[in-house]
């Protein structure tokens, strides 16, 4: 019944290349900090024997459903961004691998209640954390005119961004806009039938992004996770956008995020990490069938290089 349960919450997306990514050891300790349907936990567990620990972080309650019943594992119900001090907190000083699945589950989108789709009217949430932070709403009807362009722009890569947050300022003046029917009605005529879907997804995906502070959790997270690897342990990352991918990136080839690379005496780039797969992996044809969410997925794995060489 679990994995019955599981498979509807959300499939996950290149297990095998992911897991393996991990180089498990059975007595070895590793993190999945989005724990999510415990698709990718369940394979680690699957791998690990005496000695062998796996916890598993998610902010969103609905997670805690999927919780394994396993000696090896420890559910810590938390946004990923507090790596650090839950690391600290159950004793923990290094770990041989971190995974970040950084895709946004299908069961959310699925749940009308939660707002993360415009495929359904509800509420315009968001929030992954319902008992914290701001909602969609209320960034939608607080948010003055040039932040909302902003958000658009930064975390959506949408061309009308001005055009976008002038239309919604002008329409909440009048009524708040508090589901979401009332946004798509707003927002709709700002684009053509034939790219409608495309573009109200990237509207929905900035208004995530911004609601649950992504780029700031995501940049603590992986400043932690650099921090926490033993040497020769991996970070094993799977992103969706171009935002967070250029993150992971720039923090694998140079430590940062801002991709600023510093050289030693010698000129030689001071990287944390040497890069498993020079190039990205993505999923094959048959996975994007199987689960069309896997299409823009993209797994990056870096090595932590010892910091004394």
């Amino acid at each position: 019944m679990k994995n019955n349960e599981e498979t509807i919450y959300h499939v996950p997306v290149l297990l095998k290349q992911a897991v393996d990514g991990m180089d498990i050891r059975p007595d070895g300790t590793y993190v999945d900090v989005t724990f999510g349907g415990g698709g990718h936990s369940r394979e680690i567990l699957s791998r690990l024997g005496d000695g062998g620990r796996l916890l598993g972080f998610d902010q969103d309650e609905d997670a805690e459903r999927n919780i394994v019943d396993d000696p090896h594992f420890t559910f810590v119900r938390s946004n990923f961004r507090y790596l650090h001090n839950f690391l600290r907190y159950h004793g923990i000083e290094q770990v041989d691998a971190i995974l970040a699945d950084l895709g946004v589950s299908s069961h959310h989108f699925d749940d009308s209640e939660r707002g993360f789709s415009f495929r359904f009217d509800g509420v315009l949430d968001m929030r992954m954390n319902k008992r914290a932070g701001i909602t969609a709403a209320d960034v939608v009807n607080t948010y003055d005119e040039e932040r909302l362009a902003d958000i658009f722009y930064l975390y959506g890569e949408l061309k009308n961004s001005r055009k976008l947050a002038s239309v919604i300022v002008k329409a909440r003046a009048s009524q708040r806009i508090a589901t979401i029917g009332e946004f798509l009605d707003t927002v709709k005529p700002l684009f053509g039938r034939e790219r409608e879907k495309k573009e109200l997804a990237k509207v929905f995906q900035a208004l995530r992004i911004e609601v649950n502070q992504e780029m700031e959790a995501l940049k603590e997270m992986l400043y932690a996770a650099t921090e926490a690897l033993r040497p020769g342990g991996r970070l094993v990352v799977i992103t969706y956008h171009s935002l967070e991918d250029r993150m992971v990136k720039n923090v694998l080839k140079t430590g940062n995020i801002e991709g600023k690379a510093e050289q030693d005496f010698f000129g030689n780039v001071k990287a944390p990490f040497r890069l498993v797969n020079n190039k990205v992996i993505v999923p094959d044809e048959d996975e994007i069938e199987r689960n069309p969410r896997s299409r823009s997925a993209k797994l990056r794995i870096g090595e932590k290089i010892n910091s004394k060489t």
